[in-house]
Parts: C-alpha cells; structure tokens; sequence
C-alpha cells in the first residue's frame, strides 16, 4: 500500500494524529498525558514547533502543528520515539506503542488567506472530548476536560509553545481575554447543542483527506510534487493520495491538449463523440499510460472507452496497429517536445 508523501516546507500547519497500537489506550490517568505533554514542549522548543490546538483521547491524539522550519519528520520521530520509550518503562513492557506511522495533513493557515479549514480542524480538536461523551452538555463543561487546549484557552494559561492568536483571528474574535472567553463559550455552546458533531462530508474530509484548505492551496502543496523538492520528499516517503492528484492533473493537462491535436474535441475542448476503439484515442491513452502514472479505470473514463479491462486490450492490440503507431508518433513529437 503507498504511503503518504510527508510535506515539508517552512511556516506549514499540519492536522497531526496518532492511535494507540491495536486501538490500545495510552492516555490513562495522568503520569502518560502529563508525560506526553512533557516530550512535545520539549520537541517545540527544539524545532521551534507552535501548537495551536491539541487534545489527547484514551487511545490517540491531536495537534494542530506548525512548523516554522521544514522539519516536521525530524520532530515527530524524536516526539514519538522518546514518548514510546518513556511510556514502555512506565508500563514495564516492549513493543510499539502506535499504531502505524502518525497521519499528518497539510492545512491552509489563516495568512494563507483561508482560514476556513484552519479553524475547522482547531474546533474539531477541542470538540473531540464532546463527540466522545467526556465532557459538554449534560457531561458537564468541555473546558473541564482537562487533556485539551481548551482550558488554556479558557484561562489565559499556557506553556510558551501553545499559541492563541491565529485561532482567534480565522475566528474573527480579538486577540486578548475576551476573544478567548468568546472561542471557549461558542465551543461550549456547540457541545450542548450536538454534542460536537460535525456534518459527515466534513469529517470525512479531515478523517481521510491528504490536504485541507481550497483549490490555491492544493495546487502548491502539488507545484511541491512536480519540482520534487528535497524539503518535500524524505527517505522512506512513497506515492500516496497527493502524488495520484498530481498525476491526474498532468494526464489532464496532456488529454487536453492531445484531443485537439488529434481533431477529437469541439470548439469549448470536449471530447467528441467516438467510438472507444477509434485509433487516435488508443494512441492518446498508450502515450499516457506510457508516460504517466494514471490508471486505466481514469482513462476509461475520461476518454469514453468503456470499462478499464477495455483500456488494457485496446492498448495491447494497437502496439501492432500501423494507425495507432503513426498516431501516437504524432502526439509524441507534440506533447513530449513541449515538456
């Protein structure tokens, strides 16, 4: 299975989770979430790291992270490791302590001019206790839920590495006490009204989504991919949801162009009707499967030529066609020239 690509690069926030091996808990009591809340201002002050929100579940964890240097890898493997060692001594046992590698999705920050997605995950993160039945409404004050940033916020009171300014600034409010009572009570108030939960096109956009933030924002975390940027890739990285997006948009680019070479596309650049085995759309679809990593099921569907099986045949049977030869000769000579 491909693993996600780990962007890099200064001044990025990222949503950052991690679950407990085998869905275990790890934040039992309070020596583990005291000790893990030790490690990461150790980690902040060393990298420079600024949290913007955080809260810790029985068996997992959130951060809302930035990271002022590309060294996102380098302070999560030193977070993770000396947390997972402390925890074993703690515990008198061996073995991993998380499950996997840790999830880290880029997100757009407020100067980044959008400040949705930022302060959607910064609510997501503080209303987690409320979706889990811990604290809010009936289960009392969400700021009485003491393994979050929230009380911080509510108070005034936190280490130097946990910073209020940019939340309440996506959020609108003023940057003193009163914006940061006025943050607590709005959460406060959404606990009680249900519970934290949020729509399910928005959960599954932070729980499963590689980017959070608009179209801008995607197409630089991309811009990244194609340069291939040292910051970007490090060793042990591998394709994932990012490298896919990239690939589609660079085949998208290449049929664009490739259907109005071959004659294959109207006036507005759509596709004209054509039968799936037509040569030139053989031709475009070998260059592509040549020379990209798109799939055929994309192919399929963008050049209406059935199902994807269907792809892999007609591609099969035109190497030895002299049409599609003379076709994709044509293309080549085009779309290779121009890169």
């Amino acid at each position: 299975m491909a693993r996600p690509l780990r962007f890099e690069y200064p001044g990025a926030i990222y949503h950052v989770m991690a679950r407990g091996d085998g869905g275990k808990a790890i934040f039992i009591g309070q020596d583990a979430p005291l000790l893990f809340l030790h490690r990461l201002g150790e980690v902040c002050r060393s990298h420079g790291w600024r949290v913007h929100a955080w809260t810790l579940m029985r068996n997992h964890f959130h951060l809302l992270l930035e990271t002022p240097e590309p060294n996102l890898v380098s302070g999560m493997h030193l977070l993770l490791g000396a947390f997972s060692q402390a925890w074993n001594r703690l515990h008198s046992r061996r073995g991993h302590v998380f499950q996997g590698r840790y999830k880290s999705v880029p997100v757009a920050g407020a100067s980044a001019g959008d400040a949705s997605q930022f302060k959607v995950v910064a609510d997501y993160i503080h209303l987690n206790a409320a979706r889990a039945g811990l604290a809010g409404g009936e289960h009392g004050k969400l700021a009485a839920y003491r393994w979050s940033s929230l009380p911080a916020y509510r108070s005034g009171k936190a280490p130097e590495w946990l910073v209020f300014d940019r939340v309440l600034a996506a959020h609108q409010l003023a940057t003193d006490a009163r914006g940061r009572r006025a943050y607590a009570d709005y959460l406060e108030a959404r606990a009680a009204e249900n519970g934290g939960k949020f729509p399910p096109e928005a959960s599954a956009a932070l729980q499963r989504g590689w980017y959070l933030g608009d179209e801008g924002f995607r197409d630089r975390l991309l811009d990244l991919v194609e340069k291939g940027s040292r910051a970007l890739r490090k060793a042990g990285s591998h394709s994932g949801m990012a490298v896919a997006a990239h690939g589609e948009r660079e085949a998208e680019r290449w049929v664009a162009a490739g259907i109005c070479e071959l004659e294959l596309c109207d006036e507005e650049g759509n596709l004209l009707p054509a039968r799936k085995g037509d040569p030139r759309k053989v031709a475009l679809a070998t260059l592509l499967r040549t020379h990209t990593a798109i799939s055929n099921a994309w192919l399929a569907k963008r050049l209406a030529m059935g199902h994807d099986r269907s792809v892999s045949r007609l591609i099969r049977q035109g190497a030895d066609r002299n049409e599609v030869t003379k076709w994709r000769q044509r293309l080549e000579q085009m779309l290779l020239c121009e890169d």
